[in-house]
């Protein structure tokens, strides 16, 4: 089985998030996809399988299979457009949040999600012993989503995993605050996945575009996310959906022994 290591939302290896990429002629196991997940302990493997008219797309993280992952399908796109559909200008993928689309221009790869927006919840105070910084503001969707008034807080941002792994609020934490060179930061983090920092994470733009979409009265959007890999992404707010562009840059090829 050949796999592609792709890092994703900048133009520069080892920098953006990586994720390995299979594309494959039929499903292996659940189990297996799974396994080989943890095998490559990436925050996110992809496999996708053409059917029709479009390719069936899917993530693994190590710990399990998730329904909705950014990076990981712009490095799937990167893959399909340069090395099997490279006349493409478009492609389409289905997955457990429904259809999704990719774009290509020039060096640039867009994606489109669904517009997520998280809903208001009570700031407890073990966001704050969490994340080592009392947020303004606590809003819930897949992930928690914890708002900050300052831009170098979130970039400096120690929090205790242990505690961020024991929240009962939402499968990860997303951190955000706005700024003055970008539109707004943020930074992802999943210990419960086995992923204590997501270095770029497409699905938290999901919630993160419509947030500061609205509240800085604007629909296109210049993001950073602040990891230590650091990720630049443009991103544009169409009501029930957001579009996100970057760029990908492939680290390596491979093939590992099992066949499928």
């Amino acid at each position: 089985m050949k796999f592609y290591l792709v890092d994703a939302f900048n133009d520069e290896v080892f920098k953006g998030n990586p994720a390995a990429v299979y594309v494959l002629t039929k499903w292996p196991s659940a189990t297996t996809m799974q396994k080989i997940a943890l095998e490559h302990h990436l925050s996110e493997t992809a496999f996708t399988v053409k059917n029709g008219d479009h390719y069936d797309l899917r993530w693994f993280t190590p710990e399990q299979e998730i329904d909705l992952c950014g990076h990981a399908s712009l490095a799937t796109a990167y893959v399909l457009f340069n090395y099997y559909e490279p006349d493409a200008t478009e492609l389409h993928f289905q997955t457990q949040k429904g259809p999704l689309a990719a774009t290509r221009q020039g060096d640039q790869y867009g994606l489109d999600f669904p517009s997520l927006m998280p809903e208001p919840i009570e700031n407890e105070p073990t966001f704050a012993a969490a994340m080592g910084a009392k947020p303004t503001a606590a809003y819930l969707a897949r992930d928690l989503f914890l708002v900050y008034d300052d831009a170098e807080t979130v970039r400096h941002m120690q929090p205790d995993l242990a505690k961020v792994k024991a929240l009962q609020n939402g499968l990860g934490v997303i951190v955000t605050a706005p700024d003055t060179t970008f539109d707004f930061v943020s930074r992802a983090f999943y210990p419960k996945l086995q992923v204590d920092e997501d270095p770029v994470t497409g699905s938290a733009h999901s919630n993160l575009i419509p947030y500061w979409a609205q509240r800085l009265h604007k629909r296109q959007l210049h993001a950073q996310q602040a990891s230590a890999r650091v990720g630049v992404l443009d991103c544009e707010w169409h009501d029930d959906r957001v579009t996100m562009s970057g760029r990908a840059v492939l680290f390596a090829t491979g093939e590992n022994t099992l066949d499928v």
